[in-house]
């Protein structure tokens, strides 16, 4: 398992990560910023948490590596 994790209070709301990886990234109706799909939120840090297969990091290491502010990272 991999867990991508995004510091939600620096997103931008590009939008990139959500058009790079739809199934994983949505934007937030209403806040203009994207989160990961079925993440947890930490509400001490404000940082979303998603674990993914390996065989999913594909899409979500291209929505990581385009983020203009690096704000999502997958450990």
């Amino acid at each position: 398992m991999a867990r991508i994790i995004q510091n939600y209070e620096e997103c931008i709301g590009c939008g990139t990560c959500a058009a790079l990886c739809p199934k994983f990234w949505e934007m937030v109706e209403g806040e203009a910023k994207a989160r990961p799909i079925g993440g947890k939120k930490d509400e001490e840090t404000g940082e979303y948490e998603l674990e993914v297969e390996e065989s999913e990091i594909g899409c979500n290491q291209e929505a990581a590596d385009a983020c203009p502010v690096q704000i999502i990272q997958i450990r």
